[in-house]
């Protein structure tokens, strides 16, 4: 049986589609704990949600106590933002808000681009308790659908699911399914491919300057240290042992280069510059057309 005869469990969350292939279908009450995982994450991280535990921390500072998943991924932050020098930082929220990407989508700048807030300011992130000094609106976007992937992951294999395959809109996570053919979306033309890999037991998880764009030049990734969207990366793929780490490497190197990345993560990667040229590293699984 190939994933192509499996079954496909889809719904929607976080604000995008998702579709756990399966060989067989889930049962309900599975069905039911993925959903409830998808929700509590949702309710804690989102920063799009008044009731969010990130918008408590947005109207009061204070000492909050967030869910288990926050200790690993404070210390993936806390590791990028140093090797970037600040241009990845989990405290963009604001930042973007600025520009328009707020949570009424109103995709209208309300100022000029402003420049995160210095993390050790701010802000201590010390395992799952996040304690601010000021009010500091989170984003997370950067690593928090592959952190999603990784506990609904962990639901599967809980509930004994040994094969599968989780689609977060184009961030995959393969488990048991052996290589699965994955087509790499062009930058400029999302029917067209540049290429192709095959996956097998690793996540691979994108990130494009196409995706959540509006407005004059304006999108999603922006740089911490002035506010700004970058310009020079137009996408970028990541493949690494967990999604959530393949998600964060993704940003990232729309910041550093791969090699400078690869000193401190064990990945492979592909990044398109907006000239047309492509990077990428010595191990790279996928396949580029000429």
């Amino acid at each position: 049986m190939s994933v192509t005869d499996w079954d496909d469990f889809l719904f929607q969350g976080i604000g995008t589609g998702w579709d756990i292939t399966t060989p067989l279908p889930l049962p309900a009450s599975l069905r039911a704990r993925v959903l409830n995982t998808v929700e509590k994450f949702d309710a804690d991280w989102s920063r799009f949600r008044a009731d969010s535990l990130v918008s408590d921390l947005a109207r009061e500072p204070g000492r909050y106590q967030f869910p288990d998943e926050a200790a690993p991924l404070g210390e993936l932050y806390s590791l990028l933002y140093r090797v970037t020098g600040g241009a990845m930082t989990p405290l963009i929220g604001g930042s973007l808000e600025r520009l328009g990407y707020d949570a009424a989508y109103s995709l209208q700048p309300a100022g000029p681009p402003l420049p995160a807030p210095a993390w050790e300011s701010v802000l201590t992130w010390s395992g799952t308790v996040l304690t601010a000094s000021a009010p500091v609106l989170l984003d997370i976007g950067a690593a928090g659908k592959g952190l999603l992937v990784d506990l609904l992951a962990a639901d599967l294999a809980a509930a004994g699911i040994g094969a599968f395959v989780i689609d977060a809109s184009g961030d995959l996570l393969a488990r048991g399914a052996g290589p699965v053919s994955v087509a790499l979306e062009h930058p400029y033309n999302p029917a067209q491919a540049i290429g192709t890999i095959h996956l097998d037991g690793r996540a691979l998880c994108a990130s494009a300057a196409n995706r959540r764009a509006w407005g004059d030049g304006l999108h999603h990734v922006l740089d911490g240290t002035t506010g700004q969207p970058v310009r020079t990366a137009v996408a970028t793929w990541a493949l690494a042992g967990t999604a959530m780490v393949a998600d964060a490497l993704a940003t990232a190197l729309f910041f550093v280069p791969g090699a400078t990345l690869q000193e401190s993560f064990d990945f492979s990667w592909l990044t398109v510059f907006s000239d047309g040229s492509a990077a990428y590293s010595a191990e790279f699984e996928g396949m580029l057309f000429s």
